[in-house]
């Protein structure tokens, strides 16, 4: 069985007002995203590059999976 500290459960939280999620682990709050692109880099700076974002069973999505970023299209259709 792994050590919890080799794999930490994280969780993408629940999209805010403006459309970015929250991304912690644990108590720790590892960065906003705005963008699934802006998940794997949070990942990346916290040494968790070789999880599989959109795919992985230590990713918690709340409020809506990898595809969930209400406000994105808004950028996209100016």
């Amino acid at each position: 069985m792994a050590h919890p500290s080799e794999h930490p459960r994280v969780v993408v939280h629940a999209p805010a007002l403006d459309g970015s999620r929250r991304v912690t682990s644990g108590d720790e709050t590892l960065g906003i995203a705005s963008h699934l692109d802006d998940v794997v880099e949070i990942l990346r700076l916290a040494d968790l590059d070789r999880v599989e974002v959109e795919e992985s069973d230590l990713i918690e999505w709340e409020g809506g999976g990898p595809e969930e970023w209400p406000g994105l299209s808004e950028h996209h259709d100016q």
